[in-house]
């Protein structure tokens, strides 16, 4: 008795306290029909529960997610298939599949009797505006009687995860020397002269070629180790993304943080099509060294769940970029960055290595969508008023559009002094404008529907995007 009334719907109990009420009053007035009436709505969810009983079903349940990777604000579609793997058909089914509230709410269907061996095919969409991992399910199954009145239930452990990842934006091609080539013996590299470190040994990596191995290191320190200058011809690339939340404005998708993470899956993804091996590097240190196909996935699966941090510097993660020894191509994408952490960033990093900063103008990232404006009639000046004149003196300003904090520029002018490619990015303006800018100057300033002079005098034409 105790498991029949776990088992009734608030339909059932309902019906069930109106019987008590019925037989109640019909034993009190001494009315037979309303004797009758209790008896019949007491017996409707007892003949249920035997219905619903009888039915010992054994159900297997199966989930697939089409794309198990979408960028956020792009659909994925959730599809069950559900077997009736007993001996007689089933009863009506309720489905319930939990679904995070971040991709919207629970979905629920309504499936009708199933054949012996018979299977259903559901499925519905989720979308999210926010990156991460989120797990699916698990199933819920309820079995019910016609009237509802009494329901069975039955969860399924299974989970599957949906990971919605960074925007990626296609970047044009660029020229981006510095990194070794992936030619046969007959292929040039070049390899700059730093010294004895130059000519000491490394760790192995995967990748290397075992005929590079330098025994007698390996003999002594108890590791596989290769010579520097031995290392196999490829192109290595690193990418060093700035997650300290104090350099960064804004907040949710309209704010400098996401901006960079999509810009780092963008350059991420450019650079693995392009056959460049991978490192990911943050101001906490590296978390992300895949090589070949699985580099894109990986490289998107790290940034989905990637979040600011408490670090207020980007010292660790730079020591931590100068001790892996990457000597190819090198592209970080900062937030408010100093001066002072422009001049940790070049230190150890060889002159003869291509270089890319892409800095976010995080003062044009206001609550209210406001910009900083420049008044007053739209001014240049070449490389040597440039010089003369402070780190602004050497762009073009046009009056309406936001004006790069003095920060930035000398931030800039820091790396553009080492020869650096530079790029300021403000708010609405996409990293596709920003890496085309980045290939054909050594300073650009990308602002919206505007052109603008670089330090040295060329002149650049940017038609940003919101």
């Amino acid at each position: 008795m105790r498991k029949l009334w776990d088992n009734l719907t608030i339909r059932g109990n309902c019906l069930v306290a109106a019987g008590i009420a019925l037989f109640l009053t019909g034993v009190t007035l001494g009315e037979s029909a309303l004797l009758r009436a209790a008896v019949f709505a007491l017996a409707v969810p007892l003949v249920a529960s035997l219905f619903v009983g009888r039915n010992r079903f054994r159900l297997s349940s199966s989930r697939s997610i089409v794309p198990s990777r979408t960028p956020v604000g792009q659909p994925a579609t959730i599809v069950l298939r559900v077997t009736n793997r007993a001996e007689q058909r089933s009863g009506l089914l309720q489905l319930d599949d939990s679904v995070p509230h971040v991709l919207g709410t629970h979905a629920r269907f309504v499936v009708d009797r199933l054949a012996p061996g018979a299977s259903v095919e559901l499925d519905y969409q989720v979308q999210s505006a926010l990156r991460g991992r989120f797990a699916i399910g698990p199933l819920r199954l309820k079995l019910t009687d016609p009237f509802g009145l009494v329901e069975r239930s039955r969860g399924f452990a299974a989970t599957d995860v949906l990971t919605i990842v960074p925007v990626v934006h296609p970047l044009p091609g660029v020229g981006l020397g510095g990194a070794y080539s992936t030619g046969g013996e007959s292929s040039s590299r070049s390899v700059s002269i730093q010294g004895e470190d130059d000519a000491a040994t490394r760790e192995f990596r995967s990748g290397d070629d075992l005929r590079k191995v330098h025994w007698r290191s390996t003999a002594r320190i108890g590791k596989l180790m290769v010579r520097r200058e031995e290392q196999p011809w490829q192109t290595r690339s690193a990418l060093l993304l700035d997650t300290r939340s104090t350099a960064h404005r804004g907040e949710g998708m309209s704010g400098s943080f996401e901006w960079s993470v999509s810009a780092a899956a963008s350059v991420g993804d450019h650079l693995s099509r392009l056959g460049y091996s991978l490192r990911l590097f943050t101001d906490g240190g590296e978390i992300h060294g895949v090589s070949g196909l699985a580099a894109r996935d990986a490289l998107l699966d790290q940034l989905a769940v990637i979040r600011t941090s408490t670090i207020r510097t980007l010292d660790h993660g730079i020591n931590e970029l100068r001790q892996a020894g990457e000597d190819g191509l090198l592209v970080c994408v900062l937030g408010e960055a100093s001066p002072d952490d422009a001049a940790a960033l070049i230190r150890g990093r060889s002159s003869t290595s291509t270089s890319i900063a892409v800095l976010s103008d995080v003062d044009s990232y206001h609550p209210g969508g406001g910009r900083r404006v420049r008044s007053g009639k739209s001014t240049s000046a070449g490389p040597d008023s440039a010089e003369r004149n402070g780190p602004g003196a050497g762009i073009a300003t046009t009056p309406g559009l936001a004006e790069p904090s003095q920060q930035v520029l000398a931030t800039a002018g820091v790396f553009r002094r080492a020869g650096w490619r530079v790029v300021i990015v403000p708010a609405g303006v996409t990293i596709t404008d920003a890496w085309a800018q980045a290939g054909v100057t050594a300073f650009g300033y990308s602002g919206t529907a505007a052109s603008s002079e670089g330090f040295g005098g060329t002149r650049l034409t940017a038609a940003g995007r919101p």
